[in-house]
């Protein structure tokens, strides 16, 4: 299984690779108008013909550097970019966009695209392919995708795309929290168990209502235990039950001692 695995993602780098290089680089000619070259970069834009229209935006900005053209076409070649899997360059030319245009219109999604270029961002090709717990991720990205998404909601509360950010907020959120109590669980089985009822803090304390909350504040109970702290241990208990009733886990907490 592993073998044929190997060998679908070994062809699929393969036949991207050929894609990206096998064209002939295109070339506007002198005579023609911004407007010219922006629909030839829009219609490969929208035939997911990426890497032209990256050129056809590129060779508009250079000939019209300034106006509503080269604005958008600075956006869209984000955009392609981002559909293109580069996502550093993405970004690069994002906050160049709003550097440089602080006051264009499409500023919204701008940030929702650079919130969707840093929720993907740490997925690698195999990742695409076989799937992996989100939570066992570098969080890196995600943290930054919900800074992204969290400022285009705040900023621009009536955007078209501010719905699809807090869906995506949520998302990241628990996501996030899973991570900290994975790392957690991770320090216990070392033995780092300050570490670990830090961490189970953290989750507390950033990620209120999570589904990682409980399993969060268990982790803390345990921890405080081991470490003698059995007012700390009882109090994230007591929470535990309060707000969780009936989790599993907390007699034995209670009733095991640890050495």
């Amino acid at each position: 299984m592993k073998k044929y695995y190997i060998l679908i993602l070994l062809t699929l780098a393969s036949t991207t690779s050929c894609s990206l290089f096998s064209k002939d680089p295109v070339q506007t000619k002198e005579s023609w108008p911004v407007e010219r070259i922006y629909s030839e970069a829009k219609s490969a834009l929208l035939m997911e013909d990426f890497v032209t229209a990256i050129q056809y935006y590129d060779q508009l900005e250079a000939r019209f550097p300034f106006g509503d053209y080269a604005q958008q076409a600075l956006l869209e070649s984000a955009y392609a970019y981002y559909k293109s899997d580069e996502p550093e360059i993405a970004i690069a030319t994002i906050d160049r966009f709003m550097r440089v245009y602080p006051l264009n219109p499409n500023m919204d999604y701008a940030l929702y695209l650079k919130g969707l270029t840093n929720f993907t961002r740490d997925i690698g090709l195999f990742e695409k392919y076989i799937p992996r717990d989100e939570s066992q991720r570098d969080p890196g990205s995600a943290r930054l995708a919900l800074e992204d998404f969290t400022t285009l909601v705040n900023r621009y509360p009536k955007s078209n795309y501010s719905d699809d950010a807090a869906q995506r907020i949520v998302y990241l959120r628990n996501r996030l929290a899973q991570h900290e109590v994975n790392v957690a669980n991770y320090y216990m089985r070392r033995g780092a168990y300050v570490a670990a009822a830090n961490r189970g803090k953290y989750v507390i304390e950033n990620y209120p209502r999570t589904p990682a909350m409980p399993e969060a504040l268990l982790v803390m109970a345990k921890a405080y235990k081991i470490l003698e702290l059995d007012q700390l241990s009882e109090d994230a208990l007591r929470v535990l039950e309060l707000n969780y009733p009936g989790y599993a886990g907390v007699a034995a907490v209670r009733q095991t001692k640890f050495k």
